[in-house]
């Protein structure tokens, strides 16, 4: 290639690099989640925090306690609305998008997420772990199957813009000193559980039933790592077909809805201790939203093991997953005529960027917290890190709720066995040594964990 025309190539992959920045939807979920971390902190240091804009539902049992709550949050639902909507719609109008329609549609979005968030925090509800991503897919699979959704609300129903800044709010609330807490034992409990799994359901896909590679892959990824996210983020980095993403979705959400009845169920008949049974939750649900739900049927203790397994453990491989599988994926599944640096391109360019800014978050957070004596860290969690936590499940929330009113029954039921069998095996690979893994290689040190 000539060197003149080899630099105007250079060029356009440099102006389009940086215009990435401002057009990509990932970027903008770094953009989003790094603002609002950003803001929480510059919020505090001015003596106040981000806490008033996230409204905090009490728990309310009738009318009167009901309507109190609504009114005492009122004035932070509107700013958490305004800063949502302003922040979300610029990364739509960035990709081409309509702001008007948009703004619409996440307005029904968000009010709906609002009535979510106030029944998740009744009485009756929070006795029976009805946590508001729970509730949102089951809300969104309700109406999306039993009502026409319109164009309007359709543009504001954005599964991978939320979920992926939801994932960036999650290192603020996961900084580094807690993942070392884990320790090596849960990075390697993890480690086994994500690989073999992930083998399983891949080779049962390809082997025994002749699907795809892309296909499989996608598959495996959303069985062994973090369910829905990891089957958007791998199918987007290996450029699988996005009815096979919808499929892997489909499935992980049939697979959580079962899990999180049946793991707590067999935990307790197993007569597991709640730290032991958080670690096998953790080791065993696709879903976050899910598992925390299952987890919180054992108390604390088991959303502490939870977390370490799944969120610190397990989800952090998405960025693994991506790098290596996209590798393959130009390598051996996609033939193309591009040379070794059009290759190492295309790698950078489907990594995903919503890790780049977990791992950001999480070192602004451990920055932070290191930085301060005793009580200022206890003040900081309770006017940062807490809300956040809380504009997290909110995007969560989000989330949720657009897979529900994007999924339909019929789709569920026709995934085709074949995936689902494939998926299937992995499951139950996954739940038996995952229980053997918690239960009885690592069980002392999840029960003695402090």
């Amino acid at each position: 290639m000539p060197q003149q025309e080899w630099e105007t190539i250079s060029t356009i992959r440099r102006r389009r690099f940086w215009e990435s920045f401002l057009h990509q939807e990932e970027w903008w979920t770094v953009w989003i989640g790094g603002i609002l971390v950003v803001l929480g902190i510059l919020l505090w240091w001015a003596g106040t925090s981000i806490a008033v804009i996230v409204p905090q539902w009490p728990t309310w049992s009738d009318a009167s306690s009901l309507i109190q709550g609504f009114t005492a949050n009122t004035g932070k639902w509107i700013g958490l609305w305004i800063v949502f909507t302003i922040l979300f719609s610029l990364a739509v109008h960035f990709q081409g998008g309509q702001i008007r329609s948009f703004a619409l549609g996440f307005f029904v979005l968000f009010l709906l997420s609002t009535l979510i968030s106030i029944f998740s925090t009744w009485k009756w509800a929070s006795q029976y772990g009805l946590e508001a991503p729970l509730v949102a897919l089951l809300l969104g699979l309700l109406i999306g199957n039993l009502i026409h959704i319109p164009a309007w609300l359709d543009t504001a129903l954005r599964t991978e813009l939320y979920v992926k800044t939801g994932i960036v709010l999650m290192g603020a609330t996961l900084p580094f000193t807690l993942i070392i807490k884990a320790g090596a034992v849960a990075f390697v409990q993890a480690t086994i559980i994500a690989v073999l799994t992930f083998i399983v359901i891949y080779f049962a896909a390809t082997k025994w039933l002749g699907l795809d590679k892309p296909f499989a892959a996608t598959l495996g990824a959303g069985g062994s790592i973090c369910g829905v996210s990891a089957s958007i983020a791998v199918g987007s980095a290996i450029k699988a077909k996005k009815e096979h993403v919808s499929i892997s979705i489909s499935l992980v959400v049939i697979y959580a809805l079962i899990f999180i009845f049946l793991l707590p169920l067999l935990a307790k008949w197993l007569d597991l201790d709640p730290a032991t049974a958080g670690a096998w939750i953790g080791t065993s649900e696709f879903a976050d939203a899910a598992g925390i739900t299952a987890a919180s049927t054992f108390g604390e203790k088991a959303l502490t093991t939870f977390t370490l397994m799944k969120v610190i453990g397990r989800d952090m491989f998405i960025g693994v997953w991506c790098f290596v599988l996209s590798i393959i994926s130009l390598a051996f599944w996609e033939r193309t005529s591009s040379g070794a640096k059009g290759k190492v391109a295309e790698i950078v360019t489907r990594f995903p960027k919503f890790i780049l800014g977990f791992f950001i978050t999480s070192v602004m957070a451990t920055i932070l917290l290191a930085s301060l004596a005793a009580d200022a860290q206890t003040a900081a969690n309770t006017d940062i890190i807490a809300p956040i936590k809380a504009i997290r499940t909110w995007t969560f929330t989000f989330t949720f709720l657009s897979i529900g009113l994007t999924t339909r029954f019929r789709q569920l039921t026709a995934v085709g066995w074949k995936p689902a069998l494939a998926f299937g095996v992995g499951a139950l690979v996954n739940v038996i040594v995952g229980y053997w893994l918690s239960a009885v290689v690592f069980r002392s040190f999840w029960l003695h964990l402090q």
